[in-house]
C-alpha cells in the first residue's frame, strides 16, 4: 500500500485522504481498470474530510466521505459518456469540471492548480484514444478555460438572445471563430443557464451549443 500511495502523492495531496480513497476503491475497480490520477481537494479552510477526483483508464470517479468519514458517496462518468472537460484556474485554486453527452455538469472546486492541470492531461489523453479508436475526426473534445470567477448572473447574461436561425455570432458583437476558447466556454454556460430559465427553447440551445463546439 505505502508504494502505491507513493504513486499518487507527487503533489502534495493529502496521504490521508489518498490512503482512504484507495481502501474504498479496491473492491469497486473492474478488471484491468488501472487508476491514472487522483486529486483532493483543498479548500482555503481546513477541510478535514476532502472530496477527491479519481481517474482510470475507464472512467472518472467522484468520491465524497459522508458520516465523519466513514462511508463515502462515489459516483462515476465512463469516458465515453464525456462530451468536453474544463479546468478554471482562480486565486485559491482550481475547479475541475466535465460535461457528459446528457448535458449533466459537474464541477469539483477547489483542485490545487497543478493537480487540477495534471487530471485535465490524463482526461484529454483518455477522451483523444477513445476518439481514435472509434475512428472520428471531430474537434478536441477537452478544453482548458483558465478564467475568472463570475460575481454574478447578471454579468454573464448575453446583452441580447437571438433566435437561433443558422446565426454565426451568440450577441451581435464578434463572429464565433474571433473568440477565444474562454469565451466560447462562457457563452456555452450562458446559453445553459437561458435553458434553465425557460428563456429559450431546448432546439434552440442544441442548435447554438453544436455551433458553439464546433469552434473549440
Amino acid at each position: 500500500m505505502n508504494e502505491q500511495l507513493k504513486k499518487f502523492l507527487n503533489e502534495e495531496q493529502d496521504p490521508k485522504a489518498i490512503e482512504k480513497v484507495m481502501s474504498k476503491l479496491s473492491d469497486l475497480l473492474m478488471k484491468n481498470e488501472e487508476i491514472g490520477y487522483i486529486a483532493v481537494q483543498k479548500k482555503p479552510a481546513i477541510t478535514v474530510l476532502p472530496d477527491s477526483i479519481v481517474v482510470t483508464n475507464k472512467r472518472i470517479i467522484i468520491c465524497q466521505p459522508k458520516n465523519l468519514g466513514l462511508s463515502m458517496n462515489f459516483t462515476d462518468y465512463s469516458w465515453d459518456e464525456i462530451e468536453s472537460t474544463f479546468v478554471k484556474e482562480g486565486i485559491l485554486g482550481s475547479d475541475f469540471s466535465f460535461v457528459t453527452k446528457t448535458e449533466i455538469s459537474v464541477t469539483i472546486e477547489y483542485i490545487p492548480k497543478v493537480q487540477a492541470r495534471k487530471m485535465y492531461a490524463f482526461a484529454k489523453e483518455q477522451i483523444d484514444l477513445l476518439k481514435g479508436g472509434l475512428g472520428l475526426n471531430t474537434n478536441p473534445a477537452v478544453e482548458e478555460v483558465e478564467t475568472e470567477e463570475v460575481s454574478s448572473f447578471a454579468e454573464i447574461m448575453p446583452t441580447q438572445v437571438p433566435f437561433f436561425t443558422g446565426i454565426s455570432t451568440l450577441d451581435g458583437d464578434k463572429p464565433l471563430n474571433e473568440l477565444t476558447s474562454d469565451e466560447l466556454f462562457e457563452k456555452l454556460q450562458n446559453y445553459k443557464k437561458l435553458l434553465d430559465n425557460g428563456l429559450i427553447l431546448q432546439g434552440e440551445y442544441d442548435a447554438l451549443k453544436k455551433e458553439i463546439l464546433s469552434y473549440m
